[in-house]
């Protein structure tokens, strides 16, 4: 199966735009659709992932047709990893983009995640095991780190911010955590640019996709946030935008199989 073709460009910022990408409603945030109250989402974000943390890996196939692994190996070979260079991949989860940075021929990797059922779905994984002296695991909100300033080489997030409540506070971390000279990479779902393509896509999400989260994981509407929240992340102007507030530079952007998911890249100069 061959991935479809990426555009990559310099992304205009646009200071006209809302940074944050979020209601400017200091106490209320968006939960898929629902609009709840800030000090609630993380709550309810960990209720949907401990209920899919077992069936993590299949949710990822359903939501994007298995081509989220491609999505995974681009980000990692524009990453080009080396052996001296240590990731933390944020919201990590299983583990999916750790191992392929160390296959690739990374040094040393972080799983951090806030929620611990994740976390041992990682950990019950035979690959990550056999790379257990390469590995270490982190329960961390990606809002407050416990890492140390200027400690990774890489930093990424894969389908993970959109789940998060301060999301500014999040890219914010990863640039402090960075050494300079460092890289942010996140990898999203984003807009579907073709409308053609957009509402076939919509149907799958909404229609589709939650009675197969009831069959295969007895939970249709963990589903359905995961789908909503697709939809009220920001687009990628926006998300650039709050790259270059985080300070991070020379920001680009892959647009992945007709824009239904992104990668953004930034860097740490000094």
């Amino acid at each position: 199966m061959k991935e479809a073709a990426f555009n990559e460009a310099d992304v205009r910022i646009s200071s006209s735009q809302d940074i944050a990408g979020q209601k400017t409603h200091k106490d209320t945030i968006d939960f898929g659709f629902r609009t709840v109250q800030r000090t609630d989402k993380a709550r309810l974000v960990r209720g949907v992932f401990d209920t899919v943390a077992s069936r993590y890996d299949v949710m990822n196939d359903l939501m994007s047709g298995g081509v989220h692994r491609l999505w995974k190996e681009t980000m990692i070979n524009w990453m080009a990893p080396q052996a001296h260079q240590k990731l933390f991949d944020l919201a990590g989860g299983t583990g999916d983009i750790s191992v392929r940075f160390l296959r690739s021929g990374g040094g040393e990797a972080c799983i951090t995640d806030i929620n611990q059922a994740m976390l041992q779905a990682g950990r019950n994984r035979r690959e990550l095991k056999r790379l257990a002296n390469q590995l270490s695991w982190c329960v961390g909100n990606a809002e407050s780190l416990p890492i140390d300033d200027e400690t990774a080489d890489f930093v990424t997030i894969a389908f993970g911010l959109r789940n998060i409540t301060d999301r500014q506070a999040a890219l914010n971390e990863a640039y402090r955590i960075l050494k300079p000279g460092g890289r942010f990479l996140c990898l999203e779902f984003s807009h579907v640019q073709n409308q053609a393509l957009a509402l076939l896509y919509d149907s799958w999400s909404f229609n589709v996709l939650p009675v197969m989260g009831q069959v295969i994981a007895g939970d249709s509407e963990s589903y359905r946030y995961l789908a909503e929240s697709i939809r009220t992340f920001p687009s990628k102007e926006i998300l650039s935008d709050m790259f270059a507030q985080a300070g991070f530079v020379q920001i680009r952007v892959r647009s992945l199989s007709a824009g239904i998911a992104c990668i953004h890249s930034g860097w740490k100069l000094d």
